[in-house]
């Protein structure tokens, strides 16, 4: 892992990559990440909000936040991207995560073709928690089929605007090719994988066998995306993890339900023993209404 610098502050090392995300992490020995997922994803601000408590409750520091995966309502066009990463990254900076310079958390970021949401917003996020020795614990950033770090991704698209069978081939393997070439950076491969995802609107059934099954890339099965990547031009994405523990967090309204609940059944189920005897009172009546 030479091309991975470390971030103590988070327990994990990362590939660098650019301003707005790092390009894969990877948990220090005696830490696991953890995945959590939105059931709806939230607001930028209020997404970073819920992470925060989040990360209070299970007793780590803000810097533990080691990957965010993000939805947004449409592909940007290149400058709306750049403005967009600038507003991002100073959610990170406030957790201590972005001095300007360098950017340790890997991101994925992709626009869902069927009820997208009506602004930037967080879907899932990840973080380092002390555990036991155990495997390596890793997430790897998404990749579209342009390099990072250009000038811009129009003038370096694969395949350019070839959405044909071929074309999509085309883009998919270079994406699979930066894939490995990241696991492979954070010291894994696909066989150390727990999770695969692709992001696209077009058919990829042909790439099942040919390119994703071949290389070994969805052992653990494939989860699928309607989703664009993040801007125009872009039509292929993926991002992959080794992640043990995940979970899925309510809304502010769900969890305000269970709280309910919990109340109701320390006061003895109040609400529970109210129905059965509703439900007594209405077997009553009719039994008298039908004469017995």
């Amino acid at each position: 892992m030479t091309d991975t610098h470390a971030f103590a502050p988070g327990n994990y090392r990362f590939l660098p990559g650019v301003f707005q995300y790092s390009g894969g992490v990877v948990a220090d020995p005696d830490y696991a990440i953890e995945r959590v997922r939105f059931l709806r994803p939230l607001p930028l601000a209020d997404g970073f909000r819920r992470i925060a408590d989040h990360l209070a409750t299970a007793g780590r520091p803000l810097t533990a936040l080691c990957a965010c995966e993000l939805r947004s309502p449409a592909p940007f066009d290149e400058a709306g991207f750049g403005a967009f990463n600038r507003q991002y990254v100073d959610g990170l900076s406030r957790f201590g995560l972005y001095d300007g310079r360098t950017n340790p958390v890997a991101r994925s970021n992709v626009c869902p073709e069927v009820g997208p949401p009506p602004a930037p917003s967080l879907h899932a996020f990840s973080y380092t928690i002390p555990v036991s020795p155990g495997a390596a614990s890793f997430v790897v950033a998404g990749s579209a089929e342009a390099p990072e770090g250009r000038d811009s991704y129009g003038a370096h698209v694969v395949a350019g605007k070839d959405v044909s069978p071929r074309g999509i081939r085309a883009k998919a393997r270079w994406v699979l090719a930066e894939m490995e070439r990241r696991l492979a950076a954070l010291g894994v491969g696909w066989a150390d994988t727990t999770a695969t995802q692709v992001y696209t609107v077009h058919d990829i059934h042909v790439l099942m066998s040919t390119e994703l099954a071949r290389r070994g890339a969805i052992r653990a099965g494939l989860s699928w995306h309607f989703c664009r990547p993040p801007v125009v031009g872009l039509e292929y994405e993926m991002d992959c993890r080794g992640v043990y523990l995940e979970r899925v967090l309510p809304t502010a309204r769900q969890a305000t339900r269970g709280k309910i609940k919990k109340s109701e059944d320390a006061r003895g189920g109040s609400f529970s023993r109210f129905l059965r005897k509703r439900n007594a009172g209405c077997r009553t009546a009719c039994a008298v209404h039908r004469g017995e």
